[in-house]
């Protein structure tokens, strides 16, 4: 059905056929699979890398909640709300699992976040609203270490880890942890250095390089970047050995029993042992069940390597489509690029039932172009394929310049196109990709969301297209729900199903039935922060 939805408007006899058949099967929509589809649902990210160091994030997630509800989110996955190695850490230089915010180390009780009470009383207020939590584990490597010890290691090339450029000799490296605010709660683990294989410090020398431990070697089981991309940051965990893999299997479960968690997302999953990835995820599901949702972050701008990784992993777990985000920038900043590219190569068309889609994040390197991010949104959230993810910093802007209040992107729309997602992307998808500069789609709706919806982008000039809604919406009059198209203000479908949709020069438009806006309540707001 998919090629028979891609093709242009017929002119020619063969392809009126085609449309007459594609129109029947629109108008069989209780037949289709589509039609008793469970409702969508949604991903947000719920933090960026300049958020304040206040220690009262957990409590402006809190009030946000009901907000987040409103606009369509259902699950939030929040930073990695264990002790990082100073007070001002977002968690990815963890120091300790089993610190939630509870214990005076590293210069405070609470994290950057806040403290694990008030963590604990965010995720039970969502639990409360229907929401879930993803907690972002970071397991690769640790940092902040509360002493040196001394042990032969052996420098490697930065470029090729497998080439070793030095002889052995002892180093003085940051690998010792014992905890001393917490001591032996929850965990007696201590760790020292034969529980890693490789540093990026010798404190004798106060040399910085990539240091491997003698008598360990990289996992094999890694990304083949850098020759072996083992190695990624501060004291990286050898999971060869059972202690670390004991401890970090314990905790596993130990956070979801202190959190009613719905899933997590797996940080740097490229550059640590798959084979372990698989031990964790399969013992945390053991305990938590099937539906305990895992995605991973691997970041590669190619496609293969994501899907090598997923076959590896026995596609235990979804991915972040970074391919995609790459074919966003580079179309956003491409002058008129061909439209009906914007999905091929990426994991989204290759894997959709394992890709998390988004357009930017937390480690976003790929600029978006600003008037393409209102596209790009809605190409994850209105499309049937992929899990959406949107931004933090989208929804309320970035913190980075102080000197600025914080402004949104997509010109403030993004929460309206995320209640089109909740509302009306719904049922059989009918695309019109068909011209370089300006694609669409429709949605047909299903049983529970019949209204539909008809999505029309350009990235050059203003432009028209005629697309098919079916036949139930015959004289209905439809608006575009995020403004932008002032003239005509509405279309009105005819007696045959189509509707001449408009969009205005480099930007978006998205039309519903206007009775069906006006019942369904687009103007709700995300609360305050």
């Amino acid at each position: 059905m998919s090629s028979l939805l891609s093709c242009c408007f017929p002119r020619k006899r063969r392809e009126r056929r085609l449309w007459r058949q594609i129109e029947e099967e629109a108008d069989k929509l209780d037949q289709l699979p589509s039609w008793d589809a469970p409702d969508n649902v949604l991903m947000l990210q719920a933090f960026e890398w300049h958020v304040p160091a206040d220690q009262g994030h957990w409590r402006r997630l809190q009030r946000a909640l009901p907000g987040f509800k409103d606009i369509g989110i259902d699950n939030i996955w929040i930073p990695p709300g264990s002790k990082a190695m100073s007070p001002c850490g977002n968690g990815y230089d963890v120091y300790d699992l089993y610190d939630l915010g509870e214990f005076d180390q590293k210069g405070s009780r609470a994290t950057k976040w806040g403290t694990k009470e008030e963590l604990q009383s965010l995720v039970a207020h969502a639990q409360d609203l229907g929401m879930g939590i993803y907690w972002d584990a970071v397991l690769n490597h640790k940092a902040g270490a509360d002493f040196t010890e001394r042990f032969p290691a052996v420098r490697v090339d930065p470029q090729d880890r497998n080439v070793e450029i030095s002889s052995p000799e002892e180093v003085e490296g940051w690998v010792g942890f014992n905890f001393p605010g917490r001591g032996d709660r929850y965990s007696s683990m201590k760790y020292h250095s034969h529980h890693f294989n490789g540093i990026d410090w010798d404190q004798v020398r106060q040399r910085k390089g990539i240091y491997k431990t003698q008598g360990h070697d990289w996992a094999r089981d890694v990304s083949s970047e850098n020759g072996n991309y083992d190695y990624l940051m501060f004291a990286n965990l050898d999971w060869s050995s059972e202690e670390v893999r004991n401890d970090v299997l314990n905790w596993g479960l130990w956070i979801n029993a202190q959190l009613p968690l719905r899933g997590m997302r797996l940080d740097a999953v490229k550059h640590y042992s798959a084979g372990f990835q698989k031990e964790f995820i399969d013992h945390v599901r053991a305990t938590m069940g099937p539906d305990y949702f895992i995605v991973g972050e691997y970041w590669k701008g190619e496609t293969k390597p994501l899907l090598e990784y997923l076959e590896q992993m026995e596609y235990k777990l979804s991915l972040f489509d970074a391919p995609l985000v790459g074919c966003f920038s580079s179309i956003s900043q491409t002058r008129r690029a061909d439209l009906r590219t914007i999905f091929h190569d990426t994991l989204v068309q290759k894997k959709p039932e394992h890709a998390v889609t988004f357009v930017t994040n937390h480690d976003t390197v790929s600029p978006i172009t600003p008037f393409f991010k209102p596209l790009a949104y809605a190409l994850i959230l209105l499309r049937e394929h992929g899990q959406p993810c949107i931004f933090y910093g989208d929804l309320y802007g970035l913190t980075s310049d102080v000197k600025h209040p914080m402004t949104p992107s997509c010109g403030g729309t993004l929460p309206r196109l995320t209640r089109a997602r909740k509302l009306y992307a719904y049922g059989l998808q009918q695309d019109y990709f068909d011209k370089p500069n300006c694609i669409g789609f429709t949605r047909h709706g299903n049983r529970t969301h019949p209204s539909g919806l008809a999505c029309i982008m350009s990235n050059a000039g203003p432009a028209k297209k005629r697309m098919y809604v079916g036949r139930r919406h015959a004289h209905e009059h439809w608006t575009d729900i995020l403004g932008w198209c002032t003239a005509p203000r509405t279309v009105v479908i005819d007696k045959y199903g189509y509707g001449d949709f408009v969009v205005r020069a480099m930007s978006v438009s998205v039309w519903v039935d206007g009775g069906a806006e006006g019942r369904e309540g687009m103007d709700m707001g995300m609360g305050e922060l």
